[in-house]
């Protein structure tokens, strides 16, 4: 006898998710076609990551933008291959081929786009085909109203969805070094803010605008206490890594199975945003003022200054996904240091729903095969 999830479908337009959970896009290559199809075919929401999509391809001699472009529709190509249910594709606003990216989603047809790492004020710009779901992330009550009144006025449209990530989450975090300083803020406090704008759209315009939590969330009891506050679902990227099918090294998954709270640190990335790691020896090394020699190869990211930074973040975060720590370092959320072994997708999934099933006191349903 198995059992199959009575929780309420995450609802974004024509999607129907279920259970309500979106996998983080993790770069550089964390979340790729293996991991993202894998969910997928959970029911959950699988998704890509864009940047460096064409880093590990073979698309060599190409410029980064080009390799980039190709890598990505390649990875959507393999995913959408490996499953029938939704997928989405994760875009930082940060990128300099932020368009390209984007135009290479559309051309591939995801289920969604998300966008972060800064305000997609343009995104309803550059996707065409409406079927496509635009999900931007925010950090605060005040960005979600600056986007949706910008995207109305400008495009005549609102939000499919928004997620709401706090502190606790895992790679380049939407708040200043000195945001970060100051005692935290309750992801609870940023989503009930949000879910208030999402009330005030409706009222205004009739539109829904599901409202998704994200950051810090580790287990079915979080899922079922933001359930409870309103929000129609959660993104988890951190406990996704330690699972067979992340396309990361087994040296990478190895990190968060050894690192403890206090090897879990922020600092300041070369593009001026804090970033959540575990610390190593190459973070202690560039943390003591060193600088790792390169040559810009990618020129990725508007906000990196590659004649002042101490080392390329992206050949960094590729190294460390490719088992070479010494070369790089492994990014995560707040509670990696909570997990303590790998496993499947579908059991990691089938565990969150049945402690979340439990909080919210329902009855899973019997299926006898």
């Amino acid at each position: 006898m198995s059992h199959i999830s009575t929780l309420p479908d995450l609802v974004i337009g024509n999607l129907r998710i279920n259970p309500p959970i979106i996998q983080g896009g993790m770069g550089v290559l964390v979340s790729s076609s293996n991991l993202a199809s894998a969910v997928s075919r959970e029911g959950a929401l699988g998704v890509i990551a864009a940047v460096g999509a064409g880093e590990n391809s073979n698309l060599k001699g190409l410029s980064y933008n080009r390799r980039s472009y190709l890598g990505l529709r390649q990875m959507i190509k393999k995913t959408k291959s490996q499953t029938q249910n939704p997928i989405a594709v994760n875009v930082m606003c940060a990128l300099n081929n932020y368009d390209d990216l984007v135009a290479a989603a559309e051309d591939e047809g995801v289920d969604a786009i998300i966008s972060g790492a800064g305000l997609p004020t343009r995104l309803p710009s550059l996707v065409k085909n409406s079927n496509i779901k635009l999900i931007p992330i925010v950090s605060s009550g005040r960005a979600a109203d600056l986007i949706c009144r910008i995207w109305w006025k400008h495009y005549h449209r609102h939000p499919d969805a928004l997620i709401v990530e706090g502190r606790s989450a895992g790679g380049h975090l939407g708040f200043s070094m000195a945001e970060m300083a100051q005692p935290p803020v309750k992801l609870e406090s940023i989503v009930k803010d949000v879910l208030a704008v999402a009330a005030k759209t409706k009222q205004e315009h009739g539109a829904t605008i599901p409202v998704i939590a994200a950051g810090g969330i580790f287990n079915g009891d979080d899922i079922a206490s933001f359930l409870r506050l309103g929000a129609s679902g959660v993104q988890m990227g951190t406990r996704f890594v330690c699972t067979d099918e992340c396309d990361a090294s087994p040296s990478y998954k190895q990190a968060y199975l050894d690192c403890k709270k206090e090897d879990i640190i922020i600092i300041r990335s070369p593009v001026k945003l804090p970033l959540r790691v575990i610390r190593n020896e190459f973070v202690d090394h560039m943390r003591n003022g060193n600088k790792e020699p390169f040559a810009c190869r990618y020129h990725c990211l508007r906000t990196c200054e590659p004649a002042t930074s101490p080392y390329c973040i992206a050949k960094a975060l590729k190294n460390a996904v490719e088992g070479k720590m010494a070369e790089g370092f492994v990014t995560c959320g707040a509670n990696a240091y909570r997990i303590n072994r790998v496993v499947s997708v579908k059991k990691l999934i089938g565990e969150l729903v049945e402690e979340c099933l439990q909080s919210l006191n329902i009855e899973p349903i019997p299926v006898f095969l």
